[in-house]
């Protein structure tokens, strides 16, 4: 694959910024060539753009010169969505990183889409809010790059993801054309929403440059809980029970056996031999009302199978119990050197049969399955662990994914709860959406882009020739 650009592209892209913020160098565009999810492509070039009519100018001269142009933030998506398979230009948000304003009586935070949503919460808290989505990379991921997959995090089980907490956005169609979307109030329903539209299009469709934002109130008070069980169809039956009783926890965290060795090994949290699953239980509310929801979840969590039931003695306590959590997605390279994360979600109702049927595959295809995520919405993390360097279970690990995807879709599920779709799972787009839905989404796409330039192949298979 050829990353060079022809000699009249660079002329035109020399034009449009000055030579610090083009970077053409091999060494420095390689940093732009990669995110989390290992992969990596050398783009033609970088353009660090500081405002909405560099960003317009550089989708001109893609257009123009046929160049893909790829929109990043910082590069802490999975699943190769800001990797540029195809060369071209990629377009980095990180110079245009400014929280606008701060609306408390409106509830609304308007910022750029480079902003870190670490940034966006601490400029929030100051007035007693919070922006709900709270993925694992929060600090240092940008609020354009949580919209573009859709993030969302433990808290959306009560609060929603990124899709439920946006009011509207200004962003630059792959046509060039400027387009504002939605309003700056919590009702609104004049025209199409095409900012939910955009949310999760992962930069195919417009380059998003500033995102009005809904706010929330912090809760008074916070509690954490634990309660481990016998084995996974247990706590999976607990998650059931506890998402059909009228309080709602701001999280719950699923963990199976492996996954909670592994974070008793990272910190110990007390957990006995004995746990062969674990819900992390966080509740929120008001001073007064805190012990009738702590009570009401704690009965609801109560059953076959529950061994321990227990809160966090102090704030240190509950903080140990979340570090233990973040940190299994990196700790699973100790268990073997190749993991495959897929962020798959079923209905809650549907979660012990998801848990008995990936045990079941694991079993099948020898292939080590451990699993964790955030239960409350059926959104389990299935990491799939293998040794690269055996042929046997390389081929085992691709049957069983398969196996896996087919599992869930017969469950009423979906392929990806909030990763995104990127690269990794674009061959598997057309098994849960009908060819009919699909061509509509490429004839959108046709209209946002109508010279395919934003973010090729990434998000939607290809469409029929």
């Amino acid at each position: 694959m050829v990353a060079e650009l022809a000699p009249a592209a660079l002329r035109l892209l020399n034009a449009a910024l000055p030579p610090e913020r083009l970077l053409l160098d091999p060494s420095t565009r390689l940093a732009y060539g990669y995110d989390n999810s290992r992969r990596v492509a050398l783009p033609g070039a970088v353009a660090l753009v500081e405002n909405i009519s560099e960003i317009k100018a550089l989708i001109d001269i893609c257009r123009e010169q046929g160049l893909p142009l790829i929109a990043r933030g910082r590069g802490t998506n999975t699943t190769g969505a800001t990797v540029p398979i195809h060369g071209g230009v990629v377009l980095s948000m990180e110079r245009m990183n400014r929280v606008l304003r701060v609306s408390p009586g409106d509830r609304l935070l308007e910022c750029e889409a480079g902003a870190l949503n670490g940034d966006v919460q601490h400029e929030a808290a100051k007035h007693g809010l919070f922006w709900a989505p709270d993925p694992t990379s929060a600090g240092y991921s940008t609020v354009g790059g949580n919209l573009a997959c859709g993030a969302g995090g433990p808290r959306a089980v009560k609060y929603g993801t990124a899709r439920d907490n946006v009011l509207g956005l200004r962003a630059i169609a792959g046509n060039g054309t400027a387009i504002k979307t939605g309003c700056y109030t919590t009702k609104g329903v004049v025209g199409y929403d095409l900012t939910r539209l955009m949310i999760g299009s992962e930069g195919t469709l417009a380059v998003i440059t500033t995102a009005a934002l809904k706010l929330l109130p912090k809760p008074e008070t916070t509690r954490t809980l634990r309660a481990a069980y016998r084995d996974v169809e247990a706590a999976a039956a607990a998650v059931a029970r506890l998402m059909a009783q009228p309080e709602t926890p701001s999280s719950l965290e699923f963990l199976d056996a492996d996954a909670v060795q592994l974070a008793q090994a990272h910190r110990d949290c007390g957990l006995t031999a004995d746990c062969g699953a674990l819900l992390l239980i966080e509740c929120d509310g008001s001073h007064a009302g805190i012990a009738a929801v702590v009570d009401a979840i704690s009965a609801a969590a109560a059953g076959d199978g529950l061994i321990d039931l227990r809160a966090a003695r102090s704030e240190a306590e509950a903080e140990d119990l979340w570090a233990a959590r973040k940190a299994l997605s990196p700790a699973l390279r100790k268990l073997a050197p190749k993991k495959v994360n897929e962020d798959v979600a079923v209905p809650v109702s549907r979660l012990p049969e998801l848990i008995r049927g990936v045990a079941a595959l694991s079993t099948q295809h020898g292939i080590r399955i451990v699993c964790f995520g955030h239960a409350g919405n059926g959104n389990i993390h299935v990491n799939l662990l293998a040794n690269p360097d055996d042929p046997a279970q390389m081929t085992a690990i691709d049957a069983c994914l398969h196996a896996v995807f087919r599992l869930v879709l017969s469950l009423e599920g979906t392929l990806s709860g909030e990763h995104g779709v990127g690269i990794d799972k674009r061959a598997f787009v057309a098994w849960e959406i009908d060819a009919p839905t699909l061509s509509m989404m490429h004839a959108v796409k046709r209209v946002f882009d109508p010279a395919g330039i934003l973010n090729p192949g990434k998000a939607l298979p290809a469409p029929p020739t």
